[in-house]
């Protein structure tokens, strides 16, 4: 997995696939973020895109700075790497303490067909509609969210739209949404979750360790990869280019792709990965190591 450091700031960027055409990921900053980090949400994205038989690669970028120096620290970045964004080479996405405001200069070099707005909302109607899917509707289940911000607001509506109840975290629930961070259900979280069904709406919420907890205890849980995929279909859209189409076709291709896999002994994560790293060998020499799971 090559790591690309920037010359401008003390910042780097991880690509998946060397040989990929196009690289989409997030950007994080912190005093000190660490690749390995970077690695594991770069693999969350190529797995996305291969489910859904896209030949890009996932990448992550990470910028090495403290709060009073951090608004010049992204600004050298987003100055260095606007060629790679004008390219395709590496398309950026908002993270920790990197607002999607701060990379409004990239927007216009920026090839994707929509960014910001209309893919959320595809995002929204992607984690919606694997709930759904996984599930088996949302209409007078009990719906618990892990985490808060625009995201969790917007979940909490769609669900209500769908006829299902918010309840606390602390308590039972047909289906948690989880995704505040990377790997915030460890397996010490697992063990103690009652809930049906599990839904990121982040990358790479569960850890290897949890998702063993959590299929001994016959909880579905929904590879992030899946339900995390709607902005995809907003960045390059197939049909109708308004936002409602967008959505409902982000929902409609993350519904088909789960009831694909929905029987298959081993689960819904071991068969999604399957199904991911058989289309990553039509177009790449060697398979990458490691699945999408937080450490």
């Amino acid at each position: 997995m090559p790591i690309e450091k920037l010359e401008t700031v003390d910042a780097f960027i991880v690509f998946d696939l060397a040989n990929a055409p196009e690289s989409v990921g997030i950007v994080r900053s912190a005093r000190k973020i660490l690749p390995g980090g970077a690695s594991d949400l770069a693999r969350s994205m190529t797995y996305a895109f291969a489910t859904f038989e896209m030949r890009r690669s996932g990448a992550s970028a990470g910028i090495n700075a403290v709060d009073e120096d951090r608004a010049d620290a992204v600004a050298k970045f987003t100055a260095e790497i606007a060629p790679m964004v004008a390219s395709g080479r590496f398309l950026p996405e908002p993270g920790t303490r990197v607002p999607r405001s701060a990379l409004d200069a990239l927007a216009e070099a920026d090839p994707r067909s929509s960014v910001g707005e209309v893919a959320d909302q595809a995002a929204v109607a992607g984690v919606v509609a694997a709930a759904a899917s996984a599930a088996g509707g949302l209409d007078g289940r009990t719906v618990a969210i892990e985490g808060s911000g625009s995201i969790c607001d917007a979940l909490t509506i769609a669900v209500q739209d769908r006829g299902g109840t918010i309840v606390d975290m602390d308590g039972q629930a047909d289906v948690l949404f989880a995704g505040s961070r990377m790997g915030v259900v460890n397996h010490t979280v697992a063990e103690g979750l009652e809930v049906g069904t599990l839904v990121p709406y982040g990358p790479i919420p569960v850890t290897a360790k949890a998702l063993a907890v959590l299929s001994r205890s016959d909880t579905t849980v929904v590879p992030d990869f899946i339900s995390t995929a709607g902005p995809l279909f907003a960045w390059w859209p197939t049909g109708d280019p308004a936002p409602e189409a967008i959505a409902a076709d982000a929902a409609a291709k993350i519904t088909a792709s789960l009831e694909e896999i929905a029987d298959h002994p081993d689960g819904l994560f071991l068969a999604a990965a399957q199904r991911a790293e058989s289309f990553l060998a039509t177009w790449q020499t060697e398979l990458p190591f490691g699945r999408p799971l937080a450490s």
